[in-house]
């Protein structure tokens, strides 16, 4: 009993909680040298610069307790710090990443939290004791002597002055060096205020955009009767799927599709979702990216043009610019708030409600004129982590595919798991296919009655009617692929596993025989180089026929004057940058 007192007093004393604070706060800043491959002068200044002042901050009471607590935010931040390390195994807490907290649904953040125990006990093991012991010291008011805060000053002095001079010499002979990039938590802060000025930027964007106009203009004909669907696809890497040559069959429908294009060269600029998926539902690119702050997207473009536009999301809303674009169309719904009783909603909801707005009859109908020409955007869940969580059981194809944690030696679980993703993906696309061509078949039956009653007076259809899908992924993913072992996406750096995503086409053979020049563009550019974040934007308009000076045919592969473009990246800071320079 007496041992246990004697251990209780010293770690609940001043010098103690004092000593432990700073090397707690001081644990992301060692890492971080390791990780960030940082010159000597570079992490001489990551060390003993915030080692000083960390020294000086906890001195500045004489009871360190408080100063614990009010130190709390950067106390999360180290948590935060070491948990990315874990996982991505480099870089500093990012803009995407402030932002991903509050772009993720609270079910995402806890299925990523529930597997990576080994990270998430081990911050707590550090960092939830100083917080109690902070609150300790403080009741017990167990002070710092008069002494021991003089003598940590004057140390902490003399170790900020040796810091400052490798400050300067970083500055001197370090080439690019900046506090706000290599300077932890310097960087953290900066990159928090960017977050900030981002997210309010976001906030005004219903107000800014009202009044902009995409002066689009169908060049089809407005008695075509004709359907359109985009599909933006989740965590899909081109990689698994078989139509690239990936030895698993993980695309036994689409193999078999007629009609089917699938570009093999292509790259997403960017792998986070709250960057990609506004960029594929807008006119913005990396290169170009603050358009998105001003400017309408897609659904407003097709509305403009005479369609009826649909967006259906498979996902939570979160408030972001994907809420903003969808919720232009004319019906616009998230699953998974309609019913939160009815658990996990997978992607096969999103067929049962395109059935629900393809219309079952003639589109020569005058009670049906509204899909005459319809416009689809459907937003899936694909192939996010947890991935065993994206399919029924009975698309368990490959096997064993439960474990689930966040570890190397899980990877085949995790593998297989992924791939019955990717295998459920290729039912829901061909099950849009499917309904589309079925749509079809049912206005070429009317286009023939409609014929043979040339005498007949009619509001209809005399053009064949033309369907058409596009489907792209706003990013892939990493599964412990290499010796990185990196896992997941929105690593600080990408890798080519997060940026090579799948591009897939299929148009009817109506389509085909409508718009043959069309159709020969897409055929002639599939083996080209494509930036989905560019192209599928101005490539949707190019198959939906849709004329506004917005549209930039060189870079739609429905165009025959597309040529391939530089290949960029928008990074943390949402800068335009070589793709090359953003990759491990």
């Amino acid at each position: 009993m007496n041992r246990l007192s004697y251990i209780y007093n010293k770690v609940s004393s001043g010098q103690f909680l004092y000593a432990y604070a700073v090397v707690a706060l001081l644990l992301p800043n060692i890492a971080l040298c390791y990780t960030e491959c940082l010159t000597p002068w570079a992490c001489g200044v990551n060390v003993l610069l915030p080692l000083s002042l960390y020294m000086l901050f906890f001195s500045a009471a004489k009871r360190p307790g408080k100063m614990v607590w009010w130190a709390f935010i950067f106390v999360f931040f180290a948590a935060f710090q070491l948990v990315l390390l874990y996982l991505f195994g480099t870089g500093v807490i990012a803009v995407d990443m402030f932002l991903n907290l509050v772009t993720t649904n609270p079910g995402e953040a806890m299925e990523l939290l529930d597997n990576l125990a080994p990270a998430v006990v081990g911050v707590f093991v550090v960092y939830l004791p100083l917080l109690i012991l902070g609150g300790v010291n403080i009741r017990r008011d167990s002070r710092l002597s008069v002494s021991f805060q003089q003598r940590v000053r004057h140390w902490a002095m003399q170790i900020g002055a040796i810091g400052l001079f490798c400050l300067l010499a970083s500055y001197l002979m370090v080439d690019d060096y900046r506090m706000r990039n290599q300077l932890y938590p310097v960087n953290i802060c900066y990159n928090l205020y960017l977050a900030f000025e981002r997210n309010a930027a976001s906030e005004n964007y219903k107000e800014v955009s009202r009044n902009f106009k995409f002066d689009a203009r169908s060049e089809h004909s407005a008695t075509a009767p004709e359907v359109y669907v985009m599909v933006v696809g989740e965590t899909a890497r081109a990689h698994n799927f078989s139509l690239y040559g990936y030895p698993r069959n993980t695309n036994p429908l689409l193999s078999k599709t007629p009609g089917i294009k699938a570009f093999p060269n292509v790259t997403t600029q960017s792998n986070t979702t709250h960057k990609s998926v506004p960029m594929l539902l807008s006119a913005a690119s990396a290169e170009d990216f603050e358009r998105l702050f001003h400017e309408k997207g897609i659904l407003a473009a097709f509305k403009e043009a005479g369609f009826h536009t649909v967006f259906i999301s498979n996902q939570q809303p979160n408030h972001s610019f994907i809420d903003f674009l969808g919720e232009q169309a004319d019906e616009h719904y998230f699953l998974k708030t309609e019913d939160a009783s009815q658990g996990n909603h997978y992607d096969a909801d999103l067929l049962k409600k395109l059935d629900e707005i393809l219309p079952e009859t003639d589109a020569s109908s005058s009670s049906h004129y509204r899909y005459r020409k319809l416009f689809v955007v459907l937003h899936t869940y694909g192939s996010h982590f947890n991935y065993q969580e994206r399919y029924p059981r009975s698309f368990a194809y490959f096997k064993p595919d439960s474990r689930s944690e966040a570890k190397p030696e899980n990877r085949q679980d995790l593998l297989n798991a992924y791939d019955n993703t990717i295998r459920y993906t290729d039912y829901i696309l061909h099950g849009i296919v499917e309904r589309l061509q079925k749509w079809e078949k049912l206005q070429a039956k009317a286009l023939v009655k409609i014929q043979a009653k040339t005498q007949a007076k009619t509001d209809g259809a005399t053009c064949q009617p033309t369907s058409a899908m596009l489907y792209t992924s706003d990013h892939g993913e990493n599964i412990f692929d290499d010796d990185r072992r990196l896992f997941l996406h929105a690593a600080p750096k990408a890798s080519d596993y997060e940026l090579h995503v799948p591009f897939i086409i299929w148009t009817s053979e109506g389509f085909g025989n409508e718009y043959p020049n069309t159709w020969k563009a897409l055929g002639e550019n599939r083996t080209k180089q494509v930036q989905t974040s560019l192209s599928a934007f101005h490539t949707m308009l190019g198959i939906g026929g849709i004329r506004t000076p917005y549209r930039l045919d060189e870079y739609s592969v429905a165009s025959g004057r597309y040529h391939p473009a530089r290949l960029l990246y928008l990074d943390d800071h949402d800068e335009a940058i070589p793709q090359e320079d953003a990759k491990f």
